[in-house]
């Protein structure tokens, strides 16, 4: 047996055991790339680089052997350093977005994508489910958003963008609405002030997750200027009524024709564990509320919208002067998370985001690739009229026409997991235009995108342990190095046997499973 001690904690070992499985039978992770459970360790990536404490030198820990005495430090400024720069050294030339850039541009950062894949299987119900994890209005936000997701849609570059808010809107209109019971109440009570679409959105999702929330406002219906602003024939009032409804079934209690006084706002600080403040502009009484404002409105962290009072929030016009809905609405939704981590006494971060690769527009080149998971042909046009909205079968017809440009492996890559822990540069080392991108697609089981590739060789190794008549191989040499089928052979024929574990065992998603789109 072999003694050492890892991060200053003893540890005995057998004979032959790398230093990355020592630590590992210790609980502690190191990151890695290229290795794999079945595969002997080939030092690829760099990222699993840890310290001896001995000498200061660091080493890549998948291929050293534990040794007698052995000191080693897994986790310091220097070796941060080190995996920031094996990590950025690996996106320089790793060309893919891990969500779609529609899911970016959107304030309500919705999941575009896949609400488009459910409705082009028909999937109406589903994709309600989809939008209303980030979007509490999506039949109004359908009719009177201002589509900033449909400019940064990769299908306006080929020809023109997917119709985003139509699609949403018969998703609103026509699909059944989930059970909306809330979890075990958490004996927490908020009250929202304000009923537009910010503190609606606010008042919904914190009333799913377990608050009871009151919403108070000085009309006497709910909506705000989405009820007063807004013309009949682009918003019908039974549609935002419907709405409205279906919040606060819920379980949120509404109270309309509050005006809202100073008394009445402290009585609100004493009675409720948070407070959200959502009543559009604030000129006239700015001074009700206590807080810090400036000339637009009040001040309040753009992440968090904690105010400058504990457990005081703000959000949408509140702030400064928008005509986005769908900001607001996005606002609402993400102050639900700010305010259940000051409950759970967790610092406040707000919306969960994680790192996103992006590679930019697409070239005239790469209009084929991405064609290939779509289908041709413009954007599909209501036959009664936009006012009138799609009917199922043009709305499955419009959804078809998506690129899908998200991320198989969205949820399971590790290169996006390390960048997002290690807080990399994408853009530190891009010396060169980035490469044309394209996808290999001719297979039952898995595509394969090898811009996505990092040369990690679990590949190779694998379809060479599993017999794979042509399998992987490095094709190339230096620099120029890729993967890819010998003899330029189809995917199909390079994967026979093995085609989910490849897949299962990538990093990156640069071979990944086709019903990861599903």
């Amino acid at each position: 047996m072999i003694t050492l001690k890892i991060n200053n904690k003893q540890i005995e070992v057998e004979e032959g055991t790398s230093v990355m499985k020592a630590a590992q039978q210790m609980g502690v992770e190191i990151p890695n790339m290229c290795t794999h459970n079945e595969l002997e360790h080939f030092t690829s990536c760099m990222v699993c680089m840890v310290k001896d404490q001995s000498n200061g030198k660091l080493f890549p820990s998948c291929s050293v052997e534990a040794t007698n005495g052995l000191e080693v430090v897994t986790d310091d400024d220097e070796i941060k350093e080190s995996r920031q720069t094996a990590l950025e050294l690996l996106l320089s030339e790793h060309v893919g977005d891990c969500e779609a850039p529609c899911q970016i541009g959107c304030p309500a950062h919705m999941d575009i994508p896949k609400m488009n894949r459910l409705i082009a299987a028909g999937k109406f119900d589903e994709a309600l489910k989809v939008v209303k994890k980030d979007i509490a209005l999506p039949a109004v936000l359908g009719r009177i958003c201002s589509a900033p997701c449909e400019n940064a849609c990769h299908r306006k570059t080929v020809d023109e963008p997917i119709s985003i808010c139509l699609l949403k809107r018969i998703v609103g209109d026509d699909g059944n609405t989930v059970d909306l019971n809330s979890p075990n109440p958490t004996g927490k009570k908020v009250v929202v002030i304000g009923a537009g679409p910010a503190g609606l959105a606010a008042a919904y999702y914190l009333q799913i997750k377990g608050v009871q929330v009151t919403l108070v406002d000085k009309n006497k219906k709910a909506g705000g200027l989405l009820r007063t602003a807004i013309d009949d024939e682009i918003l019908p009032k039974n549609v935002l009524d419907k709405e409205i409804d279906l919040i606060v079934k819920t379980g949120v209690e509404f109270r309309g024709g509050e005006e809202i006084n100073t008394e009445l706002f402290e009585l609100f600080k004493n009675k409720f564990d948070a407070i959200i403040i959502a009543t559009g502009a604030i000129s006239e009484n700015p001074e009700i509320f206590g807080l810090k404002a400036g000339p637009k409105g009040i001040i309040a962290d753009r992440n968090t919208y904690e105010t400058s009072e504990e457990k005081i929030f703000a959000i949408g016009n509140v702030l400064r002067s928008s005509r986005m809905a769908v900001r607001s609405v996005g606002q609402g939704k993400e102050v639900a998370f700010s305010v259940m981590q000051f409950f759970n006494k967790q610092g406040i971060k707000g919306d969960p985001r994680i790192f996103n690769s992006r590679f930019g527009r697409l070239v005239a080149d790469e209009f084929a690739e991405y064609i290939k998971e779509s289908v041709e042909g413009q954007r599909v046009l209501p036959e009664n009229g936009g006012y009138s909205g799609f009917s199922k079968e043009e709305a499955i017809a419009e959804a078809k026409r998506c690129l899908h440009c998200d991320c198989r492996a969205i949820d399971e890559c590790k290169l996006r997991e390390y960048s997002d822990q290690y807080n990399v540069n994408q853009r530190r080392f891009k010396t060169s235009q980035r490469r044309n991108i394209t996808k290999q697609i001719n297979h039952g089981s898995v595509i394969y995108e090898p811009q996505k590739c990092i040369r990690c060789g679990i590949c190779v190794r694998l379809t060479e342990k599993y017999g794979e008549e042509f399998g992987f191989t490095y094709i190339g040499r230096g620099f120029d190095v890729e993967i890819g089928i010998p003899f330029d052979e189809e995917l199909e024929k390079g994967l026979t046997k093995i085609a989910v574990k490849v897949a299962e065992g990538c990093p990156t998603g640069a071979i990944s499973l086709k019903k990861n789109r599903e």
